[in-house]
């Protein structure tokens, strides 16, 4: 960009369309021309692993998982991201109780996330698992050049200052939102959430035996379906309908050996939930 001085020859400024303007004006900000978003990371899958659903069933559940990643690994390049579980609901339930704010509240969830984070990096140790932070996204090419399957907390770092939910005071931007992002924003191939059940159901399927699976449904419309409970996290549908790369998520059965290799392998499985706006 140029340098353009000041008529009293004292100060020099970008010469740019944003240089003067509020950046919040809704005409200017539909005038701005964008260059297509750089992807950082193209060729890797981002794989969200459940808390609730598969890190809490121990060795019974989290150890399939775990084998059937390391059998991918010179296939296909992956990065794991850790929910919270049964663990973060029990400290919501606490803090809930004594008051706490929506920030304190993410911060506490945090910490579990990355409990499962250490957990689930100790496994693949053996087959380069390595625990990183939110401060080491840059290093993450660096880390699968090498061979590595980094592991992530899924909480995204708003911390103290997560934004407040429109009802209630839990936060809504938990570890499925820190999971799409990451992807987002380093361009992934997929964003695959591995939970316990076929995929998206027209009702928790784990109450209501006549939930029907929902095979592949746009973001907008699912919005607008309003159902009463959903399996993935609602802001992610809100996410996916502002997405620049990564357009659908897909959710998968992790309980069901087989279900991961097909889902990296690009194989509709399970529900593929895309941006229809």
């Amino acid at each position: 960009m140029a340098l353009i001085r000041e008529k009293d020859n004292k100060k020099l400024h970008v010469k740019s369309k944003l240089m003067g303007e509020s950046l919040v004006g809704r005409e200017f900000l539909s005038s701005l021309e964008y260059r297509e978003q750089y992807r950082l990371l193209p060729q890797v899958n981002v794989l969200k692993i459940g808390g609730q659903s598969i890190t809490d069933g121990g060795a019974r559940s989290i150890l399939p998982v775990i084998d059937e990643i390391i059998a991918n690994k010179q296939k296909h390049k992956m990065i794991i991201s850790t929910g919270g579980g049964t663990r973060s609901r029990h400290v919501y339930a606490i803090a809930l109780e004594l008051g706490m704010p929506t920030g304190i509240i993410a911060k506490l969830g945090q910490s579990i996330s990355e409990q499962n984070a250490l957990m689930l990096t100790t496994l693949l140790s053996p087959h380069g698992g390595v625990k990183v932070g939110h401060d080491d996204i840059p290093k993450l090419s660096a880390y699968i050049t090498q061979g590595c399957i980094p592991v992530i907390h899924g909480m995204p770092p708003y911390g103290y200052w997560e934004h407040l939910p429109k009802e209630g005071r839990l936060p809504a931007n938990r570890t499925d939102v820190g999971a799409y992002l990451l992807a987002e924003v380093i361009g992934a191939k997929q964003c695959i959430f591995v939970k316990d059940e076929d995929g998206l159901y027209t009702d928790n399927p784990k109450v209501n035996p006549k939930a029907e699976l929902i095979p592949k449904i746009g973001a907008q419309e699912l919005i607008e379906q309003d159902l009463d409970d959903l399996i993935i996290e609602r802001v992610v549908l809100e996410m996916l309908l502002s997405a620049q790369s990564v357009t659908q998520i897909q959710i998968i059965n992790g309980l069901k050996e087989g279900m991961i290799t097909r889902a990296l392998a690009g194989e509709h499985v399970g529900t593929i939930i895309y941006k229809d706006k």
